[in-house]
């Protein structure tokens, strides 16, 4: 019998429904499709990204964006790095499970791989930690549909020191087998203006990868953004931002807000 680590938050976060999941992200490609991007970034082969994960009708249109340059890479498997939101614990948890549920289908974790990081690393296994986190969940859905047939890896990390997060990152960048996915939102329940003012620090920060900037930045995956910087410098990385958003766009409240990201990290010259 098969252990499979079962969705908690469809029907929450994103639809419980396939025919529902697909529809969203056709209408998030109409949007997309209307773009005009120009002809060097359409080439971009990122190796990692950073993603939003609120619900998909504040944050999945922004998300969307990392996952349509992700289509252009050539990586075996997916690694989602999120932060623990419900469950406190020290350390960092791998989700040691040989399926991973979707409303579209079970994705396939690369259980090896997770046991050679985790004996690598020091990864565990904290149950508590993966059985209702929403910003790694999230991610499953458009993975599932945009790459059914590669293979996942769930990181949830708790209190964790940065230096770790990093050597960890940074590892697995260096894989050409591998992409990174960094769930991050930014800064939570500001009016409007004041959240543009402290997301404008999150987003130069990351362009410019730049820790400074970032001493500024609210968000709640703000280490695995600080780690994924670290490590695209020691690897020298470029970064570029996709699109930023806040939920405003979605509800009209502008008294209280969530700020939404989606940036890449890649290569430079390099289209393949």
């Amino acid at each position: 019998m098969e252990l499979v680590h079962r969705m908690a938050v469809a029907g929450m976060f994103y639809p419980n429904n396939c025919r529902k999941i697909n529809a969203m992200i056709d209408q998030f490609n109409q949007r997309f499709n209307r773009l005009h991007i120009d002809a060097d970034t359409k080439t971009i082969v990122p190796k990692a990204v950073i993603v939003p994960h609120a619900g998909y009708i504040y944050s999945g249109y922004t998300a969307n964006f990392a996952y349509r340059f992700l289509q252009h890479g050539k990586a075996k498997r997916l690694i989602v790095i999120g932060p623990s939101h419900k469950h406190y614990f020290k350390g960092i948890s791998g989700s040691f499970f040989e399926k991973y549920e979707t409303p579209c289908g079970d994705l396939n974790i690369d259980t090896a791989y997770l046991f050679a990081l985790a004996k690598r690393f020091n990864i565990g296994f904290v149950p508590k930690a993966h059985e209702k986190e929403h910003s790694t969940e999230v991610q499953m859905p458009f993975i599932q549909h945009y790459f059914p047939k590669k293979e996942v890896i769930e990181l949830i990390y708790g209190d964790i020191a940065l230096e770790s997060l990093t050597n960890i990152v940074t590892a697995l960048l260096k894989s050409p087998d591998n992409a990174v996915i960094i769930s991050s939102d930014l800064s939570h329940f500001h009016p409007l203006q004041e959240a543009e003012h402290l997301d404008r620090h999150c987003l130069l920060g990351v362009e410019n990868l730049n820790l400074e900037a970032l001493r500024s930045c609210e968000a709640c995956g703000i280490i695995g953004i600080r780690a994924l910087i670290l490590a695209a410098k020691h690897l020298r990385l470029s970064s570029k931002l996709l699109d930023y958003t806040t939920s405003a766009n979605t509800s009209g409240d502008r008294n209280s807000v969530v700020g939404y990201m989606s940036t890449m990290f890649y290569q430079k010259n390099s289209s393949s």
